[in-house]
Parts: C-alpha cells; sequence; structure tokens
C-alpha cells in the first residue's frame, strides 16, 4: 500500500508562477495529505496568495517562511520538510506546472530505502508569457517552442524499466533536478537533510543525493512520468557555484553521509 506524502513546493517572490503551481497541485488525480510552501524570504503578495488560496484548496496548506537573507533554498526546504507530516516527501519548484498524474506517478515508484528524481519540459519564455496572461494551465494551446520535449511523455511500462537503469550509474550515478525529487523522511533525516553550507545557487541537491546513496539509499529516476513544465525566467546568479561543487565534490571523496547543518536544528520547534 502506498505510503501518504506532503508536498513541498519551494518559491520565492514569484506569485503568479506560484498560483498556476497550486492550481495544477488541485487538479492532481492523486492528491497529497497536506502542501507545505517553503518560501525563501517571498514579500506580501506572495504571502496574501497563498492566504487566499489555503481558503478554497482541496487540501492543507502550511506556510513556512524565513526572512529574505540571500539564496538560501537549503535552509527553507529543510525547515519545511521538519514540518512534513506523513512519510513519504515529494519536492517541487514553485515555477512548474504539474501534469494531472504527477504525484500519482511519483508513488507509483515509491519504495523503501530508494528516493527519485524527475525532470522537466522547459517552456520558452513567449509560452511562459502567455500562460501568465490568461492564468492558464493549458501548455499545449499556449505551446511556442519547448526544450526536453520527450520528459513530457508518460508509459507505465518504460517507466518501470528505466526508473533502475536510467542515469542511476556512472557519469550520472548522483545527477538529480532538486525542483523534481521524492524522499522517505527516515531517509532524510538519517542524513540531517539538506547542508546548509549550500548558499546561492546550485548543487545543493545532488549533494544531498551523494549523502543519500553513501548511506545506503538508492536512487531511481522517474521517466516516462511525474510531468512537469518549467515556467521560463532568468538564471539565477552563480556566484557561488564553484565553491558549492567544490562542497560536492568533497562529499564524493569523502564519502559524507551526515550533513554538519541540517534538518534536525528545527524538529523541535
Amino acid at each position: 500500500m502506498k505510503q501518504p506524502c506532503s508536498l513541498i513546493i519551494a518559491t520565492y517572490n514569484w506569485p503568479q508562477a506560484l498560483e498556476l503551481c497550486l492550481e495544477s497541485v488541485q487538479l492532481q488525480t492523486v492528491l497529497p495529505q497536506e502542501i507545505i510552501i517553503a518560501d525563501d524570504g517571498s514579500g506580501d503578495e506572495t504571502r496574501l496568495l497563498i492566504e487566499q488560496f489555503a481558503v478554497k484548496s482541496k487540501v492543507p496548506i502550511v506556510h513556512v517562511w524565513h526572512p529574505d537573507e540571500g539564496f538560501q533554498l537549503a535552509k527553507i526546504r529543510n525547515r519545511a520538510m521538519a514540518r512534513a507530516a506523513f512519510p513519504y516527501i515529494i519536492q517541487i519548484d514553485g515555477d512548474l506546472i504539474l501534469h494531472p498524474h504527477f504525484i500519482e506517478d511519483h508513488l507509483h515508484l515509491q519504495e523503501p530505502h530508494f528516493f527519485v528524481s524527475g525532470s522537466r519540459v522547459l517552456l520558452s519564455a513567449r509560452t511562459t508569457a502567455a500562460l501568465l496572461q490568461h492564468r492558464s494551465l493549458n501548455v499545449d494551446k499556449h505551446h511556442q517552442g519547448s526544450k526536453n520535449f520527450f520528459n513530457k511523455l508518460r508509459n507505465r511500462a518504460l517507466r518501470n524499466l528505466l526508473s533502475r537503469h536510467y542515469k542511476t550509474e556512472g557519469k550520472n550515478k548522483y545527477y538529480v533536478k532538486g525542483c523534481n525529487m521524492a524522499f522517505w523522511r527516515d531517509d532524510l533525516l538519517l542524513v540531517n537533510g539538506y547542508n546548509e553550507a549550500f548558499t546561492g545557487w546550485g548543487r545543493e541537491d545532488s549533494e544531498l543525493a551523494i549523502r543519500l546513496i553513501n548511506a545506503g539509499v538508492k536512487k531511481k529516476f522517474l521517466k516516462m512520468g511525474g510531468v512537469t513544465y518549467h515556467l521560463y525566467h532568468r538564471e539565477a546568479s552563480r556566484d557561488n557555484e564553484a565553491e558549492n561543487i567544490r562542497m560536492m565534490d568533497e562529499a564524493i571523496q569523502q564519502k559524507t553521509k551526515w550533513g554538519p547543518v541540517g534538518i534536525s536544528q528545527y524538529l523541535n520547534f
């Protein structure tokens, strides 16, 4: 029997995108038991959207916020994960539109001692502008170019076949997309969640995957399912990427399992 899940949505000061994301969650064939917004310091417009949406949501919404002190995605995800009330956590970003079977597809691959990473379809600037203007989830209607087209395909048999073999070994062993992942909460506690030494854009998700694998948790890759559409935006600053890569490589070389500053500090609030 599949275990119930918490859906964590990371966001920062883009309420228009978050609204589409939340609308797509409401249309899921299988709903999460709760939605937790991991808010990396957004302003009042985002707070008001969440409060208004919570009134009509089919499932409870919890808003976890901390002050805007720069890009601290690892920290706010830890705070959100500490609040999760259910044993399985699906993690996305608030600039995604979810296919209606997204949650169902993730739960299809749910298995003890495995975490899961999926992928995304990259929408063009023109498609994104049209979707936001019309407050529409109809990607096909407004489609004007995209990347990673094959990431929108769904096939149950191929999903099962690929899950243990696609991007799970060799140079892709630690490859993940933090905008589309799922974990057992107990496995996250085993490695102390995200390493909050990672600030700025990049690699905090890969470093978490490295420590999970070092701790004996295996990876599945969700292909042919778990479809997400990523709204176009300019890339975040990558000023910290070199240091983040260094810490990621260090976790591989030292076979690190435990993140020194992680989720454990939030478990008693």
